[in-house]
């Protein structure tokens, strides 16, 4: 068994737990709330955000320019393409995509982003890849099976977000699990170890993001703008 194989088998009940989590399910079956909906694209527009940047740490670590451009592909893929599947959640809103970026971290979308960046800052390219590889992961199985047990047709309201993940077919997980399972090779078991940890604690993170849009999950003291 792979490296990657060993650690989305040891992750298995965290994926079957985001699979079930209600906000997922309203994807599948188009109901979900405007308010949920706004409150995800908020906090997913300023973590892919910070996705970016650890990409962009991820290349200093780069040692050819494969791996260089490997990642130089994800960052264009999210200035470029990502934004489809937040406008779809923004027209079944009724909110312009613009008005909703520049918001602040709620506390687990803060919790996920400096557990990446701690890794990105610390850890080894293969630690790097561990850490992000959770979120295209998840995000391509969501997809795919919600296309296999919903097939949406075009009068679905996330359609284009469903087909976006599910139907993609060069997916960077495929691309991220060579590459890990490449650098698995010639880890120590202590790096080994670390690279798990750092995937399954990205994997509950993961949960904890769609339980946060869910919930709409805020700061628990409200503070007052100082003028």
């Amino acid at each position: 068994m792979s490296f990657s194989a060993e650690l989305r088998k040891e992750a298995n009940p965290i994926f079957h737990a985001i699979f079930e989590h209600p906000f997922v399910q309203g994807i599948a079956n188009g109901e979900l709330k405007k308010e949920q909906l706004i409150h995800y694209v908020k906090q997913d527009f300023e973590y892919l955000s910070s996705f970016i940047r650890i990409y962009g740490i991820a290349v200093s670590k780069c040692e050819n320019r494969e791996d260089m451009d490997m990642f130089n592909q994800q960052i264009s893929f999210i200035l470029k393409s990502e934004i489809h599947p937040h406008n779809n959640f923004c027209q079944v809103a009724g909110v312009p995509y613009e008005v909703l970026q520049g918001y602040p971290l709620s506390p687990s979308s803060h919790h996920y982003i400096r557990h990446m960046l701690t890794v990105a800052h610390e850890g080894t390219l293969g630690e790097i890849l561990a850490v992000l590889l959770p979120c295209p992961w998840t995000y391509w199985e969501i997809g795919k099976r919600i296309l296999n047990e919903v097939n949406p047709d075009r009068s679905h309201p996330f359609y284009d977000w469903i087909n976006f993940y599910g139907n993609r077919t060069d997916s960077i997980t495929t691309k991220f699990c060579d590459r890990i399972d490449e650098w698995a090779k010639e880890a120590t078991e202590r790096e080994k170890e670390k690279m798990k940890e750092h995937f399954l604690i990205s994997c509950q993170l993961e949960y904890m993001f769609w339980d946060m849009a869910y919930k709409l999950e805020e700061w628990p003291v409200k503070m007052e703008v100082v003028k």
